[in-house]
């Protein structure tokens, strides 16, 4: 599934009460997923990890869906204009 197929089933399913909760309480729940991420990174648990990961990719999504952002539009800053250097 690519990128933008993903982001269009998660604005499908979710879209009209991401949008009531607004981007505040979203993000806050980014962040608790974000945290269960950490912890799962920190054991042996290989299905928790897939799993926080859907997570975590799932709530960016929501996050860009309310914010009117694009994320295949967004990696472009590292697929087709390139990015010098190293963070």
């Amino acid at each position: 599934m690519q990128i933008k197929a993903f982001q269009d089933f998660i604005l499908a399913k979710y879209g009209r009460r991401d949008a009531e909760r607004g981007t505040p309480a979203t993000f806050l729940w980014f962040m608790e997923e974000v945290g269960e991420l950490a912890s799962a990174l920190a054991g042996d648990d290989q299905a928790n990890k897939v799993e926080e990961f859907a997570d975590v990719l799932a709530w960016l999504c929501t996050l860009a869906n309310i914010n009117g952002v694009d994320l295949t539009e967004a990696v472009e800053k590292y697929t087709v204009k390139g990015v010098e250097g190293f963070k």
